[in-house]
């Protein structure tokens, strides 16, 4: 699930009539007055602002403007934690492709290998608690997809920056030597068959 996505579905769901009805009111120079009187719901303005370009994924400066002017200042820092977070990236800020093969190599080591320690290791790669959180009770009863979906996470935060050395590292701290030499031995047999 997108998570930009079930941020604007949570920002929807707070909002009283009164503030849907100032946003509203505040988008008139951005939406035709006849598409407006539709809107009934956060949902609704947040798909077309959405659809017009006015708010996307990478730009949500609209966005903090409106929450602001109807004095929501709870929504704006949530917005400004997710942006700082790294979950609204452009898309040329990703590793090149050997990086991401890398990467997916040594996902898959860790996922068969790493089982409750799962949480100690995201810890370790500075993955928040409110993250790991939602991703455990998206999945209450799969400690596996607990983790790829965690480090799923990780590496569309961190971007360009998520680097294969940083698992490893982050496995040695977390005192998975064995997870973090069987990720090197595979990467090592990944990097050989291609030469």
């Amino acid at each position: 699930m997108d998570p930009f996505l079930t941020l604007l579905h949570t920002f929807s769901l707070s909002l009283s009539a009164a503030e849907l009805s100032s946003l509203k009111f505040l988008c008139q120079d951005k939406i035709r007055k006849r598409r407006l009187e539709s809107v009934q719901s956060g949902i609704e303005l947040f798909t077309i602002l959405l659809e017009q370009q006015d708010i996307t994924r990478y730009d949500v400066t609209y966005l903090e403007e409106l929450f602001k002017n109807i004095k929501r200042e709870d929504l704006v820092s949530q917005l400004k934690q997710f942006a700082e977070e790294g979950e609204v990236r452009a898309p040329g800020d990703q590793p090149d492709a050997d990086e991401k093969r890398r990467q997916k190599e040594a996902i898959r080591v860790i996922c068969n290998n790493v089982g409750r320690q799962w949480k100690m290791l995201m810890r370790e790669l500075e993955f928040s608690d409110v993250h790991m959180d939602r991703i455990v009770a998206a999945h209450p009863f799969d400690l596996r997809e607990q983790l790829v979906q965690s480090l799923r996470e990780w590496q569309s935060r961190k971007g360009r920056d998520a680097k294969v050395t940083d698992l490893i590292k982050a496995l040695r701290c977390c005192n998975l030597n064995l997870v973090a030499d069987l990720v090197e031995q595979e990467l090592a047999r990944l990097d050989s068959g291609t030469r």
